[in-house]
Formats: C-alpha cells, structure tokens, sequence
C-alpha cells in the first residue's frame, strides 16, 4: 500500500509498505477513505518529537471503511463506516474507567520508555513516535487499529466523510480545551492561535456559554476564518508584538479574560519578541525543547482566578516560565491530551442535529500523493492553508 511516511525533519514521503494485518484479536483493519494533516503532525515534521524512527507511518486523523475484525471485536463487521480516535485506550484500566481515556494505562506498548522521560506513561497514540507506541498512523491506504472493540466510531448517517472525520481529533481536542476552562455565563474566553484546533475552541466555547470570545493570531486567512465562522473580535499581534496584553487590558477594562486557551502549543511564533528569540536560539542550539511564549503570555494577561487550558502539544521542558506570578495570580491549570472517545458520539449528535458544520476548516484537499507539498504548505503557511484532507 501506500502510506506517508517520516525521513527527517523536513523531510515526508509517499513510500511503497507493507499492508496491515490482524495482531491481536481486538484488532480492526480499515481501508482510509479520508484522513488529514495536524497541527501535531508539524511537531513531527520539524523534528521536535523524539523516538520517531525512518519510515514510520505518521497522521492521526483517520476514518474509513472495516475491511476484517479480530476474534474478540464483535461491535464492527466488514463495510463499516467508522471514524477512528487518535488516541488509543483499552477500556478496561483504572483510568479508562475514569473515562480519561488518554491515561489509558495499557495501550501504550512501549510504555517504559515514556516513564523515563514523563514518569508515567499516557495511552498510545496513533502515528506519533515510538515513545508512544510506535504504532503505525492513518495516512495511509489502509491502517490497522488496536483495541477496535473500544475505540472506532460507527457512522449510520449519511454524513459526509468530510462532515465527520474531524471527530477522530480536532474536533474533540477543541471542545474539551474549552471545557477545561470551566466556563460560566457570559465569560470572556481568550484563544492564542486560529489554527483549526483553536476554531474548534472558539466554537466550543460559544457552546459552552461564554459571552466574549476573543481570537489571537498574526496569519490573515486565519483571522480572517474566525472573524466569519467564530464571531470573534481578534487580536493580529503581528500589529503589535508586545501590545496583546495591553490590548486585551483595554477590551476587559484592566480585569483580563476570565479563562485563556493555548491552541498553539511548542513552536509558538512571536516575531521579534526577547524571550521568542531566545526560545528560538536554545531549540536550533539543542539546549530547549519547547517554545512557551503562549504560555508566559497567557499567565500575564488571565484575570486574576482565571483558568489557562492547555489543548496545545508540548514535547519537554518549557524554559523561563513565570511560575510565580501563575501562582500569585491564583490560576487554575488544565492541561493533557484529549480523550477523544469521550466525546466523539455527543459531538457527532451536534453535528447531526445541524449546530455545527465542521467542514468550514478544510482549505486544501487531495491525495495520498499530495501529502509531502501540503505539509509544506501548511507549516509555512503558504497558499492560504489552513487544514488539508487527504482522501486516498
């Protein structure tokens, strides 16, 4: 089959592999018939995550149609349609029955190697190196996937692929950072990043009751998507790298915003900024890992009490943290992956019903082929990119 596969930073390729087979009997295969590039997917192809390995099959976001169960998965049958969670999770563990289902305790098969960087290990996750499973991802031909008794979800409607595919990750992860936020009546929810997470925030947001929504990002098409799907008054801190406090003390009255989500995560881009530069400098020198502009920028301007929620990926250590004004302020922080399979079938209710459509993300869409010219574009924020799907 065909798959996309990671090289180097930099470097993906549409390669010749072997196709999937049954493993274990709680296993599924699925022919993809749509699957997308992540925002995640960049930390992959600009080196940042370790463990990843030549050849590994990267992508997360897929869905498609059963081609052959394992003896024990008795939920799916072959000509299934099912969306498939990013996340893998086994039912069945303590935190499983928590429904945190990105703690899963036993899908990640390489599980000691995550304890010695984390001291515990998270689920395992589909195409999103070695350290967290080395499982094989979804853009691909066809994808096998673990513990298919859990976590796939069937789709009865006539839906498009389009319409749902987003429920395997972006959808989700969106929602659930806006949940994290506790928000109450008429609050004033803050997003850095209008990338197609932070979309689904600020949707989610609105949902969830806020009164205000306001939207942070330098990259027009973006700002421009989340002035006319999202409702949003924006912030475009390229105007002003160092005005977004100051700006966000003038829409609130010198309070800040009630609750602030980072829908941006590791490689955080801040201009000329002094602690960006130099976030900047110790990546590219090996001596950091992260760059948590967002974050430092978000623990100044939350209101005092106010809630920070963290949906974006961090892969190591954050440097010159502010961790005593967070604590002064008393901020409260939720964080982690999403779990997904929490909320794939009420979010799928939503869309169903006609409260959302989340088709008003997709920018760009092709091919398997197409894969290593969209993550380019989409990294470098070329040709107006803002989310790719990929139909095989």
């Amino acid at each position: 089959m065909r798959a996309v596969c990671w090289h180097g930073k930099g470097d993906v390729r549409v390669d010749n592999v072997p196709d999937p087979v049954i493993e274990h009997p709680r296993d599924a295969i699925i022919r993809i018939t749509a699957t997308c590039i992540c925002g995640s997917d960049l930390h992959l192809y600009d080196g940042y995550m370790p463990t990843m390995k030549h050849g590994d099959i990267i992508g997360h976001e897929p869905m498609g149609i059963v081609e052959e169960v394992g003896a024990k998965v008795t939920n799916l049958k072959k000509g299934d349609r099912v969306v498939v969670p990013f996340n893998l999770a086994c039912g069945n563990c303590f935190f499983c029955q928590r429904r945190e289902f990105s703690l899963c305790d036993n899908s990640n098969r390489n599980a000691e190697m995550a304890r010695k960087i984390m001291g515990q290990s998270p689920s395992g996750l589909l195409g999103y190196s070695h350290m967290l499973g080395g499982y094989a991802g979804g853009q691909a031909e066809y994808l096998r996937v673990p513990f298919a008794d859990v976590g796939p979800l069937k789709i009865d409607s006539d839906l498009t692929d389009e319409q749902v595919v987003f429920l395997s990750d972006i959808f989700p992860t969106g929602y659930m950072a806006a949940e994290n936020c506790g928000i109450e009546p008429g609050d004033m929810v803050a997003v850095w990043g209008c990338g197609p997470v932070g979309q689904f925030a600020i949707q989610s947001a609105w949902l969830l009751g806020a009164g205000r929504v306001i939207a942070i990002d330098r990259v027009p098409e973006r700002i421009a998507m989340a002035e006319k799907y999202g409702r949003v008054e924006t912030i475009n801190f390229t105007e002003d790298e160092d005005g977004v406090y100051d700006q966000l003390m003038e829409m609130t009255k010198g309070r800040g915003p009630d609750r602030c989500i980072d829908a941006v995560g590791t490689e955080a881009h801040a201009g000329g900024t002094f602690d960006a530069i130099l976030d900047k400098a110790k990546t590219l020198t090996l001596l950091g890992t992260d760059r948590p502009h967002v974050l430092r920028q978000m623990i100044r301007c939350c209101r005092k009490g106010g809630t920070l929620s963290i949906p974006g990926v961090y892969v190591g250590f954050v440097d010159k943290l502010p961790f005593g004004p967070s604590m002064n302020k008393g901020l409260t922080w939720k964080m982690g992956q999403t779990h997904t399979h929490r909320y794939m079938k009420p979010l799928l209710e939503l869309i169903e019903s006609g409260k959302i459509d989340p088709t008003f993300v997709i920018t760009h869409r092709g091919t398997l082929e197409d894969a290593p010219h969209f993550y380019e574009i989409f990294r470098d924020k070329k040709n107006n990119c803002i989310k790719c799907v990929l139909k095989p």
